[in-house]
Order: structure tokens, then sequence, then C-alpha cells
């Protein structure tokens, strides 16, 4: 294995940052596990792993982990996902779920989205321009792999619903009782952001709006659910009919 050298600590420790990723191409993974499942369809650039061709020192120099793992991976980044891009020809194929994502923030959050996506077998994600980069390293160790099989694309999130030809079904407080009636075998499902739901412009262009119940009914409970668990509901209960 290569020796790593001082320029390589830093680059590897820039990619920690947005820009750079965006400037390089490149993204950082942690720990044998994810960086295995990554190898499976990135490109591997540069693997360190300590006692090998790194120290404990240059581990811990590069790993935006508390703990580090002993296992770092740098990987160019796909060229389906562009935080630029503006797909609007993307056609979803009638027999699949797809899911959008209006403005996630939270890095945990969408980590833990894209490994609940592989799960259930949605291998499409469309976000908004303004959602957490899928390549954060927060991002990439939440997802324990799964970005590999799961494709992450950034859109202009209203331009590119309207031009789809299927149910849109919008998680909000306002839907009906998503157990309640049999819902679409196919479609495309928003979840909104953490704090503020879906937003206006989104939740115009929503056909099927539903929500996930609270038990018992109208009883005081919490003011939502984390927007990853109400993810992984939603797409339970959909996969289960």
């Amino acid at each position: 294995m290569e020796k790593i050298s001082k320029a390589q600590v830093k680059l590897v420790k820039s990619l920690q940052q947005k820009k750079f990723r965006d400037e390089l191409g490149l993204f950082v993974a942690e720990g044998d596990k994810c960086v295995s499942e990554l190898r499976k369809s990135f490109e591997l650039i540069h693997l360190y792993r300590e006692g090998e061709n790194a120290t404990r020192t240059e581990i811990e120099q590069m790993s935006g982990l508390k703990a580090p793992q002993g296992v770092i991976g740098v990987f160019r980044k796909s060229p389906i996902t562009n935080h630029q891009s503006s797909i609007t020809n993307y056609q979803l194929p009638i027999t699949n779920l797809t899911l959008a994502l209006d403005a996630i923030q939270d890095p945990g959050n969408l980590g833990t989205i894209i490994r609940t996506c592989d799960w259930f077998g949605v291998h499409d994600i469309f976000c908004s321009l303004d959602t957490a980069d899928c390549y954060s390293p927060k991002v990439v160790q939440a997802t324990m792999g799964a970005l590999a099989r799961v494709r992450v694309h950034y859109v202009d999130l209203p331009k590119w619903l309207k031009e789809q030809k299927c149910p849109i079904i919008g998680t909000l407080l306002e839907g009906r009782d998503m157990y309640e009636k049999p819902l679409p075998k196919e479609g495309i499902i928003v979840m909104g952001n953490e704090g503020n739901g879906i937003s206006q412009e989104v939740r115009a262009l929503v056909t099927n709006p539903i929500r996930i119940p609270s038990y018992p009914k109208n009883a005081e409970t919490s003011e939502s659910l984390n927007v990853s668990i109400a993810t992984a509901i939603v797409l339970a209960e959909f996969r289960r009919v």
C-alpha cells in the first residue's frame, strides 16, 4: 500500500468541508464496513489503514470522528449527484416508489433516510437544492454504506415535481390518516424540513396529502416526529400494502 504524505493528510482533512468536496469531486468515508460497501459503487482513490500505511496520529489528523476507526477511504463522487443539477426529464418508473426531500438540513437525518430507503428498496431520492450534502462525512457515516445503492439527485424540486406524471404524496398535518384508506402503489413521497415541514411551493403540488396519526387519537403528544423516523414509518406502510 502507498505511504501517506503530509499533502495527502491535508487533502483528506479538507474534505470535511463542502467547498473542497465540490472543487475536487471527492468525499471521505471511515470504517471497514462503510468503506467496503462504498467500493462496490464508487471509485476508490486512496485507502488509509492504521498500522499499514498510516500512523494513529495521521488517522486522527484526517478523521472527522471523535473516535477514529482506523480505516479511511477517499472516493470519487458520482457524476449523477450534482448540487447544480436541474433534472427535469427524469420519468419515474410506474412500479417504483421515489422519495423527495424538501430542505432536510440535519446530516444525521439525511444519512438515516438514505439508509432507510436502502432497506425498503427505494433507489432514488430527489432533494431540493438546499437539502444537506449527501457527501458530508456525517451523512456518509450515517448511511453505513447505503449510499452505494441509493442514488441521490439534487434538483429544483418544485420544477421537477411539476413534470412528473404520478401521485405526489405529501406528509402534512392536515392530511388524511394514512391507515384509513389504501395507499397508491407508486408515486413520489415528499418529506419536509425538520422545523417547517413541506414548503408552500411544494405543498401546492401535493396530490395525496397524508399524515401519521398519533395514538391514541386526539391525545396530547409531541408536536411532530423526527423526519427520519417519519420516513421509516411511511415507507414501511407503503411496502406493507
